[in-house]
């Protein structure tokens, strides 16, 4: 089954705990502000982690400008036209890891506690999946635990830690860990069925 048909699926409406509610769905060109907005929300304290620079408006620009769902794709979580969470699954096109994705994922403080964390990486790994990929990878700088713990209950296990590997967009050393979970690959997804 190839993405493009997997994408049809969305958007998807997603009820978690206490009856919270949100959409779930790809990001669109139209996204621009939203999305630019969401990034915008995330604690200061918690933008020291994030490679990119996501106060910088062109950075987002061009995200939404050249959306190329193969080598990356981000899944939004909206809420009355507000974007609220992010998950997206990088993968290389080629080379020696185009069969490992990577994952990440976002979800901004006033909306955790509510399970959509978890279940956006459950779908960015079933897309995973559907893309044949065999591994999924998520990192972590610091001391993550409450990700680190999701990601363990998701079937991620720890891959490696590098400590004060890498420095914070301040200069500040953290620890490197990479988690890593196989993907079980049926026949359907391998294109034998």
């Amino acid at each position: 089954m190839s993405l493009e048909t997997i994408l049809e699926q969305y958007p998807v409406d997603l009820e978690l705990k206490g009856g919270f509610g949100c959409q779930l769905r790809p990001l669109e060109t139209e996204d621009e502000s939203a999305f630019f907005e969401f990034f915008q929300q995330v604690p200061m304290e918690e933008r020291l982690f994030i490679k990119h620079r996501i106060e910088d408006r062109e950075v987002i620009h061009h995200w939404c400008a050249n959306i190329d769902y193969d080598a990356k794709m981000p899944l939004l979580a909206v809420q009355e036209n507000a974007v609220i969470g992010a998950a997206t699954l990088h993968q290389q096109m080629g080379g020696w890891r185009r069969h490992i994705g990577r994952v990440s994922v976002l979800v901004l403080p006033q909306y955790r506690g509510r399970g959509l964390a978890r279940r956006m990486v459950a779908e960015i790994t079933e897309l995973a999946q559907h893309a044949g990929l065999d591994f999924v990878e998520a990192e972590f700088i610091g001391k993550q635990e409450a990700a680190i713990k999701m990601f363990g209950l998701l079937g991620f296990g720890p891959l490696f830690t590098l400590p004060d590997y890498v420095r914070d967009m301040e200069g500040t050393t953290h620890d490197y860990t990479v988690l890593s979970m196989p993907l079980k690959i049926d026949e359907e997804y391998a294109g034998m069925g």
